[in-house]
């Protein structure tokens, strides 16, 4: 499971004594324990992988809008610290799909979907996500698929 290579990678940092990534890997296992917490309030069982690749996601996109604040801000060292955590969090993600490959999945799924037109979209991104959940940016998928379906 990817929660227990999470862990273990944490372990091997606090023997390194490598703090940037004993704080990352920290805040991570929060994370997920604060949303297992929440779903077992909602009567769910523990995080699977795909949600902790969601969990994770969320993260990374937090910390890229902070990078850009911060610059904004003119942090350098606060945006530097941020792009150190996306690097360490992004290791646990699962290889993101090129632009290319991306619209040939979208191309895909319309073929599949019988989509003829803009009120089709919601259904190709529906099949994009359940087919490449964790691998697509589904912002860029969305702008993909309205860009080939008008």
């Amino acid at each position: 499971m990817l929660r227990d290579d999470i862990s273990a990678a944490l372990k091997e940092a606090m023997k390194a004594h490598d703090a940037r990534r004993v704080s990352t890997l920290r805040l991570v296992v929060s994370a997920l324990k604060n949303a297992d917490i929440e779903a077992r309030g909602q009567g769910k069982p523990p995080l699977g992988d795909a949600e902790v690749v969601g969990t994770l996601q969320k993260m990374v996109k937090q910390r890229q809008e902070s990078v850009e604040l911060y610059e904004k801000g003119g942090r350098p060292e606060l945006a530097a610290q941020e792009r150190d955590e996306i690097a360490v969090i992004s290791a646990y993600l699962p290889q993101q799909m090129s632009e290319a490959e991306t619209e040939a999945a979208a191309r895909a799924a319309i073929a599949e979907t019988g989509a003829a037109g803009m009120k089709d979209m919601g259904k190709v991104v529906a099949r994009l996500r359940e087919r490449h959940a964790g691998q697509l940016d589904m912002a860029k998928a969305s702008a993909i698929v309205k860009g080939l379906l008008q």
